[in-house]
């Protein structure tokens, strides 16, 4: 089985193309040795969104993937890419094999500018227990170590490579979201001191609004916590993790789905055993790709009245991040008091 992408056209009743702000339509201007706007280059348009929101008028973002009809795991970049990746004055990734394409991109295009990975800020990243010791404080303490994911000159790190066992949609977890809003502030400011203050203000704002993500999830973990949820992918765990959901998808299922690989029959068995076993609240698939294993669990969820909700890998348009996680939340809290 092939990880397929959905058709362009069956997407746009879950979510249309980019964001406006984040498109990447424009080529990279001349950065700070210019005086022009720093030059942002994002793998996708959810951290286009971000960078957006923390630089302001100061900076302009060039996110590379923006269509829902793009796979970053099979993305296949353009020399205009490497030419929008070689002009940047900050890059902003993934990480953890999820979009390596803009990995190749700093190494052909020789680019020396700083590279922040997400997967670097997330406590289960492997050797970023240091998290832990500012718990939920976003505060200056975690600038002194972020600035340990800002060295432009190291692309070599294990966030470029997949990590067997670690969920790389990092995005989907608000509190990682918060770190990276802070030291995109942090790197901006380093390369554009004049507008450091700014950067840091509207990362501020930005991150308060984060918190308010937090702090919804932790009103469904109130009332719902240890209810089961099945993901054909996941894409969605942090976020239902962070809701004190309990996910009942085999292991096996949802790797061979993300992979792209047959789901074991075995396996699908199992799924459809525990779909009919009456714990599962509601089944979240991918709304970007699709396959049979997918259909079939989606047909089987219908037939047993067990809600579907569909969360997508890109940001749909007219939104920013917060307000795109806010409807998947609500969209969540909604299911599961039904």
């Amino acid at each position: 089985m092939t990880r397929r992408l959905l058709p362009a056209a069956a997407l746009v009743a879950t979510a249309s193309l980019a964001l406006a702000g984040c498109a990447g339509t424009t080529a990279p201007g001349d950065g700070q040795d210019g005086g022009g706007a720093v030059q942002v280059v994002a793998s996708t348009n959810v951290y286009g969104s971000l960078a957006a929101e923390v630089g302001g008028d100061a900076v302009e973002v060039t996110s590379i993937i923006t269509s829902l009809s793009q796979d970053p795991h099979s993305y296949e970049a353009s020399a205009r890419d490497q030419l929008t990746v070689s002009q940047a004055d900050l890059i902003i990734e993934n990480g953890g094999g999820y979009d390596s394409f803009l990995d190749g991109l700093v190494d052909s295009s020789g680019s020396e500018a700083p590279v922040l990975t997400a997967v670097e800020f997330s406590h289960d990243f492997p050797g970023a227990e240091g998290h832990d010791d500012h718990g939920d404080d976003h505060g200056d303490e975690d600038h002194a170590e972020g600035d340990d994911h800002a060295e432009g000159d190291d692309h070599d790190h294990a966030g470029h490579d997949h990590i067997e066992g670690f969920n790389e949609h990092v995005w989907y977890d608000p509190h990682t979201v918060a770190h990276l809003v802070e030291d995109i502030a942090h790197q901006l400011g380093e390369i554009d001191p004049a507008n450091a203050e700014t950067f840091e203000t509207n990362a501020a704002a930005l991150i308060e609004r984060i918190d308010g993500l937090e702090t919804s999830l932790e009103g469904i973990a109130q009332d719902h916590a240890g209810d089961g949820i099945f993901v054909t992918e996941p894409v969605p765990l942090y976020l239902t993790a962070a809701a004190g959901l309990e996910n009942a998808t085999p292991d096996a299922f949802s790797e061979a789905v993300e992979e792209g690989q047959d789901v074991p029959p075995a396996t699908l068995l199992e799924a459809q055993q525990i779909l009919r076993a009456g714990d599962v609240r509601a089944v979240i698939v991918n709304a970007q790709t699709g396959g049979a294993e997918t259909t079939e669990v989606v047909n089987l969820a219908d037939s047993l009245q067990i809600p579907v909700l569909e969360f997508t890998e890109l940001m749909p348009d007219g939104v920013d991040y917060v307000e795109w996680m806010q409807q998947n939340v609500d969209e969540l809290a909604g299911t599961l008091t039904r």
